[in-house]
């Protein structure tokens, strides 16, 4: 459990601490778009009231709340199923999530919404939405989970027909 907490505790630290600078300290909504590498990576404000893109965001204050409650039961089911885990990979996998998921939650405590900051657009497609880092580290551990994952007793990650 040791490698789940280290990437778990980790990962919550530099989006909140990649947070902290963007969004206190260079105050990037008043500040505006700040082109790092254009296109490739621009700092943009965005905050999301709902889910993936804004989807759910219409009741606001509830949403906010059930959203809290849903990444808190959501790790600790993860923290639990990884005791299983015997691979290292998946238990980094498992940290990235539980540590992005209760990054997000902690932006919907203290913002009352996540805040993202990171826009990525390549090769002409210009991407009109916002993500940070707390959802890279959910989307490669939920990566890492689907072709790691693995038990005692079982043949091991992603099934194969």
């Amino acid at each position: 459990m040791r490698t789940v907490w280290t990437a778990a505790i980790l990962a919550f630290a530099v989006d909140q601490l990649s947070k902290l600078i963007l969004v206190q300290w260079m105050d990037l909504a008043t500040a505006g778009p700040f082109p790092v590498l254009p296109p490739y990576l621009v700092f943009t404000m965005g905050w999301n009231e709902g889910i993936n893109f804004g989807l759910l965001s219409q009741s606001h204050d509830l949403t906010r709340w059930i959203f809290v409650a849903l990444a808190v039961v959501v790790s600790a089911a993860l923290l639990r199923w990884s005791r299983r885990f015997r691979r290292p990979i998946a238990q980094v996998g498992a940290g990235l999530v539980v540590g992005g998921a209760l990054a997000n939650a902690l932006d919907r405590v203290i913002y009352g919404a996540v805040a993202d900051y990171l826009n990525m657009s390549c090769c002409g497609i210009v991407n009109p939405y916002v993500f940070n880092l707390a959802d890279v580290f959910i989307f490669a551990g939920a990566i890492a989970l689907v072709l790691w994952a693995d038990e005692p007793g079982k043949t091991g990650g992603a099934k194969t027909p």
